[in-house]
């Protein structure tokens, strides 16, 4: 009976942040500081790796990589549309990704470090390991594949200009928002505990 409901209570969790990753995502396109998106989309894929584990933030960051594909696709997402344009394929692969080893290596970041007792350390270095790895081999994908990128002009612009902004952005905003990402997997771990 314990364990139906520990698989009920993560099942539960998991969709919760699959949803929250869905509707972040989405605003993010939405409210901008000029003409970079304000998400906190990687909040609850950090979350989720805390809570679930690794594979857990995995798999919600999928969720995020497929709600990013999706928005590259149907035009949501500018420079995911114009990259789309060149190389579909490569557009979603990066998108997946970038997605799953952000959530992946959060997830592992925690456990690591919560196992030796620095829960609020884990809690922070996990928030700032997912906008690295994210914005990182979004960037090993673009020097990788430049000319599918549109050349090495266009690859500086991308890098330097839009990614360097949007990831000092989230990576801000993560940082910031991992007090509270802390608080909320005290309370969820204490309210677990109650349902034990």
């Amino acid at each position: 009976m314990r364990r139906d409901k520990n698989h009920v209570f993560r099942l539960t969790l998991a969709a919760v942040f699959s949803a929250l990753v869905v509707v972040f995502q989405l605003v993010s396109y939405f409210v901008k500081i000029g003409p970079f998106g304000i998400t906190v989309t990687l909040v609850p894929v950090v979350l989720g790796a805390a809570l679930l584990g690794a594979g857990g933030g995995a798999l919600l960051g999928g969720v995020f990589g497929v709600v990013v594909s999706l928005c590259s696709i149907f035009g949501l997402d500018t420079g995911g549309n114009i990259l789309f344009g060149v190389n579909p394929f490569l557009t979603i692969l990066v998108c997946l990704v970038k997605g799953i080893a952000a959530g992946l290596v959060a997830g592992l970041v925690f456990k690591a470090l919560s196992k030796k007792k620095h829960v609020g350390l884990g809690a922070v270095l996990a928030s700032a390991s997912a906008p690295i790895v994210n914005t990182s081999l979004f960037c090993v994908f673009m020097f990788l594949f430049a000319q599918w990128a549109g050349g090495t002009d266009l690859l500086f612009y991308v890098i330097t200009g839009l990614v360097g902004w949007n990831f000092l952005i989230e990576f801000s905003i993560n940082l910031v928002l991992s007090p509270i990402i802390l608080a909320v997997i005290n309370a969820v771990n204490k309210s677990k505990k109650i349902f034990e």
